[in-house]
């Protein structure tokens, strides 16, 4: 999400009042009637302040987008983030402040008009405590917005046309690996709420498809149960993603985890993705292994691959796979008129 550089209270009022103060100062030089000139000049300055600062709010609404009309994805990822109340709230004060200003400006300006030039003076001191009262009213909110822009400033980029594989695994069972061998480069790594290393996504074409493989180290790789509420919320936001799972075993257990608990996991991550395919992978087989202690946490032997993702043996078969996965459609199913009148 981008969000423009967030000024302070004082920024904007500095700029509109000196803006204002520029454009009363042009007004003395023109030839404008005695009895009328002071109150023009000082209209003229009262105005120019509010519209500089209208147009400094307004252009920092203007270049957040509409939270509800981004992906899902991206809404869970604001949300877990920043809050995606909080950032409503912040950007609805900035639009309630422009509002104000709108009619501060439509006030003083009647003002001015209806009374003589000795009170211009007064009448503008009065417009500018009252323009700086409403800005200031709103610096909690600008501090949020400038927190914000901070925290969402590394947001993944995500390619939402692409079939998009997500890897999970425990730590150490050769993830990085296994997605550096897929996706043919070095995995772009970005920056994603509550994993200990920054979400990892690599891209490669096969047959004219776009693939996008997304590895989170320090959030699939761990039992849901030593999982707080917003690390399960960011699973939540994967799952607008994942067209496929790749779960890697580590059947050598040289990770550190044996078999029982890395199967254990498995369990878990395909009661939050659902109906969503996944794929078995024990990795490692360049180590030596033992067949019948392996075979007893393989539950379907028709989708899963024995590989080493270090010798490179097996990345074909995985491919092969890959290329027959198809994207999921989530868009809203329409609802018959029809069936709603039925029932």
């Amino acid at each position: 999400m981008m969000i423009p550089t967030i000024p302070t209270p004082d920024e904007i009022l500095d700029k509109g009042f000196s803006r204002g103060k520029k454009a009363a100062d042009l007004l003395r030089t023109q030839k404008i009637p005695k009895h009328l000139k002071g109150k023009k000049i000082e209209e003229r300055r009262v105005v120019t302040a509010c519209q500089v600062m209208k147009d400094k709010l307004k252009s920092i609404l203007d270049a957040v987008p509409e939270i509800e009309e981004l992906h899902p994805f991206y809404q869970d990822y604001i949300d877990i983030t920043v809050g995606v109340d909080s950032m409503k709230q912040a950007l609805g004060a900035l639009n309630w402040a422009y509002g104000i200003l709108a009619q501060l400006e439509r006030e003083y300006s009647n003002k001015f008009k209806r009374n003589p030039s000795e009170k211009a003076s007064s009448i503008q001191r009065e417009a500018y405590g009252r323009i700086a009262s409403v800005v200031n009213k709103i610096e909690k909110d600008l501090d949020f917005l400038d927190f914000a822009k901070a925290s969402l400033r590394n947001m993944p980029t995500i390619d939402f046309d692409a079939t998009t594989i997500v890897i999970a695994g425990f730590p150490n069972v050769g993830k990085s690996t296994l997605l550096r061998q897929i996706s043919g480069a070095d995995p772009q790594v970005a920056n994603y709420p509550f994993t200990t290393k920054g979400i990892q996504i690599g891209h490669t074409e096969r047959h004219w498809k776009s693939i996008q493989f997304i590895d989170t180290p320090g959030l699939l790789d761990r039992p849901v149960l030593e999982m707080n509420d917003i690390e399960m919320n960011a699973i939540v936001a994967l799952e607008h993603l994942a067209d496929a799972i790749l779960f890697i075993f580590d059947g050598s257990e040289t990770c550190g985890f044996h078999l029982e608990s890395q199967y254990n996991l498995l369990k878990q991550i395909e009661k939050i993705f659902g109906e969503i395919p996944i794929i078995y992978l024990f990795n490692k087989m360049d180590i030596e292994q033992d067949e019948d202690y392996i075979n007893q946490f393989v539950d379907n032997p028709e989708n899963t691959l024995f590989i080493s993702a270090l010798d490179g043996d097996g990345i074909d078969k995985i491919n092969e796979i890959i290329d027959g996965i198809e994207k999921i459609d989530r868009t809203p199913q329409e609802v018959d008129e029809e069936e709603l009148d039925y029932y």
